[in-house]
């Protein structure tokens, strides 16, 4: 129930010390309330004047008033405090997903990734705003209302003493149960995500093969799965939170029994009795909104866990290199590269080399390891074995800042950010000038797309504001990588693929005059690319199967034709 994690958070010991502070004077109130409440009740039953009462009153009002704003207090600095503990969270958690790549989105789901991300951390400030009080207060205010409770009627005290840690086995039970239960539905729910996520991006290809209606019902089939989780974690949830009210209103009544019983014999005094009495229910108190609140915060628990285990990754130690800028005198050499995903073997014993400015194609079946070249190339990725040398600097990988700050990478599907489009389109060049802006605008024929915004440039975009379609992403992406000339590696993966025809070969015209002095790695399936590449790549399986050019390729009548053969057909292949 209670992360380990949570005591890595900054500042945690002064809010426990704070928050014990806060329920051992808030349990001193409830005993004000009750003594001030029983003694006026008392006194009016013995037939004292109500207006000798007042002060008594005036006095329960208060501890009831100090009490409440100690509450208010206390949840506004727990607010505080969960909203920052968050907000650092994704903080570290981003840094990590930026720092290992895609690598650890493929380890751990990009749909489980991105929850985490949106709705996870909500749950965790949740969690924290919850689980940090209720812990406190259940184990504080029983403790000093139970010696309150002593004082007044010991009798009261071992039967409220002695029910206390039954009901608390009885929760620890159950709670087990439910955690179970929480950790199945998480685990479906990160299923769910994962699948929903990794269909959702490749709805296009899956269409292309006519599967989609398969994957249909495999989404539907794991959100019954879910739904099903769901529901089975609610049951025990509401069977727990009902055999907790019983019990302890249960025991609330037999001491109410015993008491009456005592005070008919004369045993006991009204005032002690009474003030037992409301006393009684507030010693349970703390118990039972921990236990309503236990289930909502398990999700809360499942989500910092998750984050835990991404936060404490192990990443490779890099050793950084001085690489000089790019030029038309560079020259790279990829060697014998591999990479292994799991158990799979992505991409085996790929190498090649490449010189200045030149516009390199990798083309390949689905699967046949082209993003996963680009995003060796990249840095994302660091590759089983193999070795890259760049201007004769060896390296083992490309996860170098110098090597990074070169490329700009245009892929399948460009993210827009819940930003304005001038943020957008600077992303690679936050300092850019309007007019710099302007000019890529025009180049990319973006000037529709800046006519539609109210705000023009200052127009917020994506993420539930202005949506863009295919092209347009895509043109925001390019303009990206042309409006910082000082990046001279260009990367594509699959930029077209989800693009109509005629919007691709529009969009072609503006793509290739931003490839000039540049040297591109271009991933894709569509092969009227290839006419315009100086050196193309055919991979099958994870291998490089054949390299040259493209009159080169067609002339071997090799690898090369043959995938022509199959994305286009045998006639077109020929033509």
């Amino acid at each position: 129930m209670f992360d380990k994690n949570i005591f890595k958070l900054n500042g945690i010991k002064r809010v426990f010390v704070l928050l014990v502070g806060l329920a051992i004077s808030q349990a001193f109130f409830i005993l004000g309330q009750a003594y001030f409440l029983a003694l006026v009740i008392s006194r009016l039953w013995s037939g004292q004047v109500f207006k000798n009462q007042i002060n008594y009153i005036l006095l329960f009002f208060l501890c009831y008033l100090c009490r409440h704003l100690l509450t208010f207090f206390r949840d506004r600095y727990l607010d505080a405090y969960a909203r920052q503990q968050a907000k650092l969270l994704r903080t570290e958690l981003l840094e990590k997903i930026f720092r290992m790549g895609p690598t650890l989105i493929q380890k751990h789901g990009t749909g489980n990734v991105t929850t985490m991300l949106i709705e996870g951390i909500h749950q965790v400030e949740n969690y924290l705003q919850l689980i940090l009080v209720k812990i406190i207060n259940m184990t504080v205010i029983p403790i000093v209302l139970l010696v309150g409770i002593f004082i007044l009627d010991w009798e009261s005290g071992v039967v409220l003493f002695l029910v206390f840690p039954l009901i608390i086995i009885f929760m620890i039970i159950l709670g087990y149960a439910a955690q179970s239960k929480a950790d199945r539905q998480y685990r479906t729910f990160q299923i769910l995500s994962n699948h929903f996520i990794d269909s959702l991006r490749g709805i296009d290809t899956l269409q292309v093969f006519g599967i989609s209606k398969k994957y249909e019902k495999s989404i539907y089939q794991t959100s019954e799965n879910f739904r099903k989780a769901t529901i089975s974690t609610l049951k025990v949830a509401i069977l727990s939170t009902f055999a907790l009210d019983f019990f302890t209103t249960l025991s609330v009544a037999i001491v109410a029994v015993l008491l009456g019983l005592r005070l008919l014999d004369g045993n006991i005094l009204l005032f002690p009795a009474l003030t037992t009495l409301i006393l009684a229910p507030e010693y349970f108190l703390p118990i039972r909104d921990f236990a309503s609140d236990y289930h909502a915060t398990l999700d809360g628990k499942n989500a910092m866990a998750e984050m835990g285990t991404i936060i404490s990754e192990q990443e490779a130690e890099i050793k950084q290199m001085p690489l000089q800028k790019w030029s038309a005198q560079g020259h790279a050499q990829f060697n014998q590269l591999s990479y292994r995903y799991e158990q799979k073997l992505a991409l085996s014993d790929v190498s090649f080399s490449v010189s200045g400015f030149q516009k390199i194609g990798i083309v390949g079946m689905s699967g046949s390891g082209k993003s996963t070249l680009i995003n060796l190339i990249s840095g994302f990725f660091q590759p089983t074995q193999g070795e890259f040398k760049i201007d004769q600097v060896a390296l083992k990988n490309l996860s170098q800042k110098d090597w990074q700050r070169q490329l700009a990478y245009i892929p399948q599907n460009p993210y827009i950010f819940h930003k304005t489009l001038r943020e957008n389109l600077a992303f690679y060049h936050p300092e850019a000038t309007d007019e710099q802006l302007m000019a890529v605008i025009n180049q990319l024929d973006l000037q529709g797309l800046l006519d539609e915004l109210p705000a023009g440039l200052d127009t917020v975009i994506g993420d539930g504001k202005r949506s863009l379609s295919g092209g347009q992403a895509q043109r925001v992406a390019l303009a990206r990588a042309l409006l910082d000339s000082e990046r001279k590696i260009l990367l594509f993966d699959e930029p077209t693929a989800h693009l109509d025809i005629e919007t691709e070969l529009a969009l072609k015209e503006k793509m290739l005059p931003l490839m000039a002095n540049k040297l591109v790695f271009f991933a894709t399936h569509r092969l009227h690319w290839m006419h315009e590449m100086d050196y193309i790549l055919v991979l099958a399986q994870g291998r490089l199967v054949e390299a040259g050019t493209y009159d080169e390729l067609r002339a071997k009548q090799g690898a090369f034709t043959q995938l022509i053969q199959e994305m286009r057909g045998h006639q077109h292949a020929k033509n």
